[in-house]
């Protein structure tokens, strides 16, 4: 059975917990172009916007004229907050900004929703085949990847399928478009997408929202229509992007899910597909089943919410042991291949700030009103900005691949939806916060072995958190100090005399940390690399030694196992 930090120890029950193996497709590649990279999330509305006037908008979006001014956040009188305030971001806003973030290291874009919709956000889809005119155009799109290759930056989608807006043209409830929707007759060519209770008012909607009809995925036509040879997947990579990321990821059927793998891979086999999984996705189940996420013929990655747990809780919590632990866990359960390419994250546009979650006032279910009026006091800020410095020290160096939400290396403040959604504050940026980001993305960038080297705990425990990542070329050793005054913290002998980065302060084989501080110290790995034993000789002891198993669970993808010894 499974113990504390990878103690294993002979059980009694088949309740508790175990070893966990698995198992995927020999052939199982992930995209070379992002292992090692930068991610860079962007709410396109709320990123830049380049001035440019548009045409075609639905007359009754609003449109904001002060971009430093809150989102809309009051309920209507049917008590709903609409999302209809738009701040006018558009696509060329971010082609005019790609030299600021090839200043942070960028190589991966991820759009939220750009396609035709009602609401700022776009998860309510109306036409997944334009572009939303407060956007911009399919050109536009074109050359914003075109220019980001340049600069070696590649762009992804958000690929809504789960469901449309009811204000679409495939469902077309509220009449805004020409085609004949499935609301409209059951005679619309788009009937067959939607599972209607009592047609055309009582259908499957997702979560309840009645404005988002649910998709039948498997839906013979709906699926041609996305994953066809000129289905939408195909066209915008045909149009420049270099893959997707799939929103509620565990709401699809996984049969769906590799028809737009098969359909991403025939188009671009570099192209990515990465899904929205909130859990550790090895062995996530939903819907009474077990998915078969990364097992090679679905998902290439996934988000990394596990991760942003672990690092949010490091700092709250303050034990670095147990943290680390849960780091481990995926490490332990994704494939190699996953693991390279994860989306680390410390925030998204589905969660609070990370600034405003390290050092605000808890949320404790208090309401729009109070979190549209409240900000960081200065004392606030000062500690959260140290934090932030712990956090995203943590983000860059561990496996997998960095991703910065929007202005959240300025220090953007904000509770809730849409408080997390706010401009980004163009010429009132945090300078210093902007430099470490800076300087941690030409640190990734120099150390080959945070593309895909291994981690191991180097005497994590309470406010320290400490490990090594380490490949055939350098080794990095990596400490994180919460605690609330100065550590000096001694690491391996090895690295006495290494390069140290980021200010780190080694005297001897110590380093010197301030509080809320973190260390790192470069060194060429040793010919006999302590830190990054030989596999194959591990494998070979193991089979000597002979275990007895005494328990295995086989299912399609992975085996759970617990040793007598």
């Amino acid at each position: 059975m499974k113990g504390g930090f990878g103690e294993g120890y002979k059980g009694m029950s088949d309740c508790e917990p175990r070893f966990q193996l698995t198992c995927y497709d020999a052939d199982f590649t992930t995209p070379e172009w992002l292992a090692g990279g930068i991610m860079y999330q962007i709410f396109p509305d709320r990123f830049y916007f380049s001035g440019e006037k548009k045409t075609g908008i639905y007359p009754d979006k609003k449109i904001q004229t002060d971009w430093d001014r809150v989102p809309d956040w009051q309920f209507n009188e049917f008590g709903m907050v609409t999302n209809s305030d738009f701040f006018q971001g558009d696509l060329k806003g971010i082609t005019m900004k790609l030299p600021y973030l090839h200043s942070l290291g960028v190589t991966c874009i991820y759009l939220n929703p750009i396609f035709e919709a009602y609401s700022n956000h776009r998860y309510d889809t109306g036409d997944y085949e334009k572009i939303d005119p407060v956007l911009g155009t399919e050109e536009d799109f074109k050359e914003l990847c075109a220019e980001a290759r340049k600069l070696g930056i590649r762009i992804i989608n958000d690929g809504v399928f789960s469901h449309t807006g009811s204000d679409s043209k495939y469902f077309n409830r509220e009449g805004r478009y020409d085609s004949l929707g499935a609301y409209n007759s059951m005679s619309s060519p788009y009937y067959t997408w939607y599972k209607f209770i009592h047609w055309p008012n009582i259908y499957n909607s997702w979560w309840g929202f009645n404005t988002l009809p649910e998709v039948e995925e498997l839906s013979n036509s709906f699926n041609e229509y996305i994953n066809g040879e000129n289905g939408i997947i195909r066209k915008w990579i045909r149009n420049g992007n270099s893959g997707w990321r799939l929103d509620v990821a565990d709401e699809l059927p996984d049969e769906f899910i590799e028809y737009i793998r098969e359909a991403i891979k025939a188009e671009d086999p570099e192209a990515l597909l990465l899904g929205e999984v909130w859990e550790d996705a090895s062995n996530k189940h939903s819907y009474g089943s077990r998915r078969r996420f990364l097992y090679g013929k679905e998902l290439d990655s996934v988000m990394n919410y596990p991760f942003r747990d672990a690092i949010l809780g490091f700092l709250d919590f303050g034990n670095g042991k147990y943290m680390f632990e849960s780091i481990m866990t995926i490490v332990e359960n994704y494939p190699r291949p996953v693991l390279r390419s994860l989306m680390n994250h410390l925030g998204t546009h589905d969660t609070e700030r990370v600034i405003t979650l390290l050092a605000g006032e808890k949320l404790c279910g208090r309401g729009r009103e109070w979190q549209a009026a409240t900000k960081l006091s200065p004392e606030q800020r000062e500690y959260g900005l140290r934090r932030m410095r712990i956090a995203s020290g943590i983000l860059y160096t561990l496996p997998g691949v960095p991703c910065i939400y929007y202005g959240d290396e300025v220090g953007v403040e904000g509770y809730k939806d849409p408080f997390n959604r706010r401009t980004f504050p163009w010429g009132k940026e945090d300078k210093s916060l902007l430099e470490w980001y800076r300087e941690l993305g030409k640190m990734r960038h120099a150390c080959s072995c945070l593309r895909d080297g291994d981690i191991m705990d180097y005497n994590s425990d309470g406010q320290i958190m400490s490990y090594i990542r380490s490949d055939e070329n350098d080794t990095l050793m990596c400490v994180f100090n919460a605690a609330d005054h100065e550590v000096r913290f001694e690491i391996p002998k090895e690295f006495e005399g290494g390069e140290v980065l980021m200010g780190t302060v080694l005297e001897g084989n110590e380093v010197v940390m301030p509080r809320d501080s973190c260390a790192f110290v470069k060194i060429k790995t040793p010919e006999t690399n302590v830190f990054n034993p030989d596999v194959e000789e591990v494998i070979e002891e193991v089979i000597t030694d002979e275990p007895v198993i005494e328990s295995a669970d086989i299912f399609e993808g992975s085996t759970e196992f617990s040793a007598a010894d």
